[in-house]
Parts: structure tokens; sequence; C-alpha cells
């Protein structure tokens, strides 16, 4: 059953990757913002297997996104913000499915998760994220001023934006894979 597991999560990590490749941006947002649907695969993993499963796959997803086309920073930066971002937002799932088992529950546990990542990656953009781009790229700080614009006009409405696509998708692909889904997991749990 192991071996099972770690097939098919090296597979949805695989599907994430590629899903990451296939990135758009929204429209009236920064162009360095871009929506995709790489946390699809990782909301499979957490429903069917649980949260370490949904970790991993955002891990995995970063860490082969990283190795194969690098960073403009040099260092992981947002990498390691995606992978923070995608975290909060499945997170939600993996524990409020299990009492909310329905088509329902996973959409309100989707929606917590939106506002989880969007509400604490501001805060972390602020305080962080941004901050590290400029050192990292060597460019002057930004002022308290415009790290504020850029998070309140770009990475909040993206990340919110985001969770609700994210949300209104899984949850229309969930109704045709509940079924398989429900059966892996209860595959999983005997």
């Amino acid at each position: 059953m192991k071996v099972k597991k770690l097939v098919v999560v090296s597979m949805l990590s695989s599907i994430a990757f590629v899903l990451m490749l296939l990135n758009f941006p929204f429209p009236g947002l920064p162009d360095y913002l871009k929506i995709d649907f790489s946390d699809v695969p990782a909301i499979i993993a957490i429903l069917i297997y649980g949260p370490l499963a949904g970790i991993a796959v955002e891990a995995i997803k970063n860490v082969l996104q990283y190795i194969i086309q690098g960073s403009m920073a040099g260092v992981p930066v947002g990498q390691v913000a995606n992978f923070i971002a995608g975290t909060l937002f499945i997170l939600p799932t993996a524990f409020l499915f299990k009492k909310l088992n329905s088509a329902k529950g996973l959409a309100v546990s989707l929606l917590l998760g939106t506002a989880a990542m969007t509400i604490l990656m501001s805060i972390l953009n602020y305080v962080l994220i941004l901050p590290a781009y400029t050192w990292f790229l060597h460019s002057p700080a930004l002022s308290d001023s415009a790290l504020k614009t850029a998070v309140v006009a770009g990475i909040l409405p993206f990340n919110m934006i985001k969770g609700i696509v994210i949300t209104v998708v899984f949850s229309l692909i969930f109704i045709k894979l509940k079924p398989w889904i429900e059966q892996q997991r209860s595959a999983h749990i005997h």
C-alpha cells in the first residue's frame, strides 16, 4: 500500500508541475502574478491520503519548477511563496472535509482556504516575501507605501481570485471525481 501511495503522490506531483507551467496572468493585476491550477492535484492528494500528501505535492511541484526553470532571484523565493500559498489554501480542506464530507463541505473548506491564503500571504508578502525579492535581486528596498500598494492592489486580490477560481474549478471536477476519490480513500484506509 505504501508503494501505491508513493506512486499516486508522485503522479499527482508531476501533474501539478505540468499544470504550474500552464499559467496565465489575470487582467488588471501585475504580470508576475499568474494563476495556475497546480493546487488541484494537491487537493486530490489531501482528500485521498491526508494533509502530508497534499503538502508533499505542493513541495515536489515547486522543487521541480525550481530545478527546471530556476528563479529570477537566483534563489527559490517564488517557489517558497507558492509552496506556502498552496499549503495555506489546501490545509483547511484536509481538516474540514472529514467533518463536512460533501460537495458543499468541500466548497466551504476551499473558501476558508482561500481566506487563509489571501490574508496570510498578504501579511507574508508585506513582511518577508517582497522584501526578500528586492534583496536577492539587489534592487532598492520598497518603501512602506510601495509595499502596501503592491500587497493591497496586487497580492491580496490575486490570492482571492486564484482561490475562488480554483474552488469553482475543483468543485466542478469533484462532482465527477468523487466516486474515484472515495474508492481510493477507502482502499487507503483499509
